[in-house]
């Protein structure tokens, strides 16, 4: 329980105070984080962006709602994704320090691709793509094509699109690819459903604890995957990345697999972090269906 309140005090309890009080003084992009309306509907709050400029400074972060802008900052050398606690204060870096012994890999912590700046990434990169060729992905198309028309012969006159179907078929594909077996699909959906939010700042202690509960399992699961195909294994993908010969593979006992394989599903659009320069935070702002 300790560790899990240090996590959470330095990955959100600590933004959460500072995203409170800008909002409180009026700062357009906080509120984002902390209105309801605005989150359930936030295309007005992405115009209000896009009318101040390209990029909009705001009292916590600068934030754009302009494709050419978000990727020409992804695309950058310049920036960066992986975190560092030497920006952190001392207190707070040996705080993060301390919590992080027990904790478990999510989607935005090392070594997940999406957090992870070269030389890491693209030895990750290279790794990876020694088996999702082009090739390989093109073998799936069959399975992907029969698993979007099942889905769609499932919904009924009325149905909501997310729920029925556009959560449903990435993550459906995703599992197919790791051998998820067909009982464990909703489960592993739900595992994808409660890491979300990880890619938000400013999460409230309840909801970091639902995530990491989710987490916990969902990396359990995969490392006793990892080990049963590591002793019988298989013709699929997720079997010849896990015996990629050397002890650089991303799918160590230690670690999950790289979150390009790791199930997340969200209904609404968020603010998530993305490149991060030398001297200090961008932000990019995204529709995720």
């Amino acid at each position: 329980m300790t560790g899990t309140v240090l996590r959470w005090a330095t990955k959100h309890g600590f933004a959460r105070m500072g995203i409170n009080a800008a909002a409180r003084k009026g700062d357009v992009q906080a509120r984002y984080f902390v209105d309801p309306e605005v989150r359930e509907d936030p295309y007005p709050f992405y115009d209000r962006i896009r009318e101040q400029g390209p990029l909009v400074r705001g009292s916590l972060m600068w934030a754009t709602a302009r494709h050419d802008v978000a990727s020409a900052v992804l695309r950058s050398e310049a920036f960066g994704v992986g975190f560092s606690d030497r920006r952190l204060p001392t207190p707070v870096a040996l705080l993060w320090r301390l919590s992080r012994r027990t904790a478990p890999i999510g989607p935005v912590d090392p070594p997940s691709m999406l957090v992870t700046d070269p030389p890491d990434h693209t030895r990750y990169r290279r790794l990876v793509s020694k088996v999702f060729t082009a090739r390989a992905i093109e073998a799936l198309r069959p399975k992907i094509e029969q698993t979007a028309e099942e889905l769609l012969h499932d919904l009924g006159p009325r149905f909501d699109l997310v729920e029925r179907y556009a959560s449903l078929l990435p993550v459906t594909v995703i599992a197919d690819i790791l051998g998820v077996p067909l009982d464990m699909r909703r489960q592993f959906l739900d595992w994808g459903t409660a890491a979300a939010p990880t890619l938000d700042l400013g999460l409230s202690y309840r909801q970091y604890r639902r995530t990491e509960i989710g987490i916990r399992r969902s990396n359990a699961w995969m490392r006793g995957h990892f080990e049963r195909l590591r002793r019988a294994p298989g013709d699929d993908l997720l079997s010849q990345l896990v015996h990629l010969e050397g002890s650089s593979s991303p799918t160590t006992s230690s670690s999950p697999p790289p979150a390009c394989c790791s199930p997340r599903a969200s209904r609404r659009p968020s603010i998530s972090s993305a490149r991060v320069p030398r001297c200090s935070w961008r932000t990019r702002i995204s529709s995720r269906p």
